[in-house]
């Protein structure tokens, strides 16, 4: 095939457009998968289709404000660009690296903005999937030997908010993180921000500056990292003159070690973990803040994600006295503000509810196999990528414990593979499919709660795919066995079926 997209005509006055491979979003993992795809196999066709009007993803659509990464750039970034700014990074800054791939790399020129998928059904006949997209003219339709999905897994349009009583009480106003105002001025306002997450904390010290007083009010306390936002070992090697890719593959990998002893020591001994990321906050607070109540968790370390807090600005604001903390839960809104379980009552002229999001699974795309509605539920994940009963189709879903991108990297080789192997065979069509040494598998929920549980996994699980208790057939998260076995993933194991 020729780099433009094949046309084949339908019906009169339309037209389908057919390429090999179409990548589903130009977010993180959707440039990466991109880049990977033009890289190890130059003569397949592709696409990436966005919805977007630029790439960018959660970098493009969170603008509240001091929105920033909590994971560091150099396990975050991408394994094939170095990065070189402070290990947490504003979303202004992702945003320039991801233009610079792109550049770098010539992929403009295979992105196509505001295609909304509508639909995707695949024709084992055919052999192909066929999309019916929503594009800046009209309706579109595509064809492709093969989907990759790097959507993400939340809704971007709406963020998560609880549906507390009393709510259209309140004369103030009430603001999602995910869909930040722009006319929203915060010059002496009495601001309530509500969680206790990544989000709460990023927001909070970059508007207590601004507003007459901001309070965090958390229904329980989460687990912080406090600290500086550089790394020492890259300052060292670039004050050697090390090269900038040399200084990426060492940081990355001393980064990659002591995140997994970290992970390790969270379950081997939680008390001593807990002690220490408390005693990292008590630096900030000092000893007579009530660290118990405020900041001390009631489940162990990485239960749920751990946010790194970039010089302690958080607690600098509440030792400041521009912020404060409040743990208690909603009893109901009232027209100034927050009557809590207490009885306390909180006033507030604008309230924030960084409360989280909704899963989107498979971009809310209404998908079909043959004619028949997909119930992504009922299918089972090999490896958290591939789906039993959905043919031809790669999902990109990164670490909780480790930066996301690190398995969009994995997965960009393992789909290049996948693709060279078909091809090699001469076969058009792959799934997966449970083995008969599978059959007595025991079949769980996607993620196993007592190992990790956030809300917004808690309160959606119903929506994701089934795990059995076999490495193969679920995300076991665990990175750090996963970059060595990735690469030797046998694909004549029984559970892939060519045809």
């Amino acid at each position: 095939m020729t780099e433009a997209a094949t046309l084949s005509k339908t019906a009169p006055g339309a037209a389908v457009q057919h390429f090999d491979v179409i990548i589903v979003g130009a977010g993180i993992s959707g440039i990466g998968s991109a880049y990977h795809l033009g890289a190890q196999r130059p003569g397949t066709t592709f696409t990436v289709l966005e919805a977007l009007d630029s790439f960018g993803g959660t970098w493009l659509t969170h603008t509240y404000p001091g929105i920033r990464s909590d994971s560091d750039l150099y396990t975050f970034g991408y394994r094939f660009k170095p990065w070189v700014g402070p290990p947490i990074a504003t979303a202004a800054e992702i945003l320039d690296y991801m233009g610079e791939v792109i550049a770098e790399n010539d992929l403009a020129r295979h992105i196509r903005y505001r295609r909304r998928i509508i639909s995707a059904s695949w024709s084992s006949a055919d052999k192909l999937w066929t999309l019916e997209v929503a594009g800046p003219d009209g309706a579109e339709r595509y064809t492709t030997n093969f989907l990759w999905m790097c959507q993400g897994y939340y809704r971007h349009a709406v963020g998560y908010t609880p549906d507390w009583p009393g709510m259209s009480d309140y004369k103030g106003r009430i603001v999602h993180p995910q869909t930040w105002p722009d006319d929203l001025d915060l010059k002496t306002k009495r601001v309530v921000v509500i969680g206790s997450g990544a989000t709460a904390a990023t927001l909070v010290p970059n508007i207590a500056g601004d507003c007459a007083h901001v309070t965090v009010l958390q229904r329980s306390p989460t687990y912080f990292v406090p600290g500086r936002n550089e790394n020492e070992l890259a300052n060292v090697l670039r004050q050697l003159e090390i090269d900038e890719t040399w200084i990426h593959e060492i940081v990355r990998r001393k980064v990659l070690f002591d995140q997994n002893e970290f992970t390790r020591r969270s379950v081997e001994e939680p008390e001593v973990v807990k002690a220490e990321l408390l005693e990292g906050v008590k630096a900030f607070l000092g000893p007579d803040f009530d660290i118990k109540t405020h900041f001390t968790p009631r489940y162990r370390p990485w239960r749920q994600r751990i946010a790194f807090v970039p010089d302690g600005d958080l607690f600098q604001g509440i030792a400041s006295g521009k912020a404060s903390v409040v743990t208690d839960e909603i009893e109901r809104f009232t027209e100034t503000g927050l009557l809590l379980k207490s009885g306390e009552t909180l006033d507030a002229d604008v309230i924030v509810t960084a409360t989280g999001f909704d899963l989107s699974v498979l971009g809310d795309i209404a998908f079909a196999v043959d004619g028949k509605p997909l119930d992504f539920a009922k299918t089972v994940t090999y490896r958290g990528m591939m789906f039993t009963g959905l043919p031809n189709l790669v999902w990109v879903f990164g670490y909780f414990r480790a930066s996301w991108t690190l398995r969009a990297d994995m997965i960009g080789d393992f789909v290049c593979r996948l693709l060279a192997h078909m091809e090699a065979r001469g076969v058009r069509q792959v799934e997966v499919a449970l083995r008969p040494q599978d059959a007595d598998m025991k079949i769980g929920e996607w993620i196993d709660p007592e190992d990790f549980n956030p809300s917004y996994l808690m309160r959606n699980m119903h929506l994701l795919p089934k795990a059995g208790d076999k490495p193969e057939w679920r995300h076991t998260q665990d990175y750090w066995t996963e970059k060595d076995l990735f690469p030797t993933l046998d694909l004549d194991d029984p559970a892939f079926r060519y045809s």
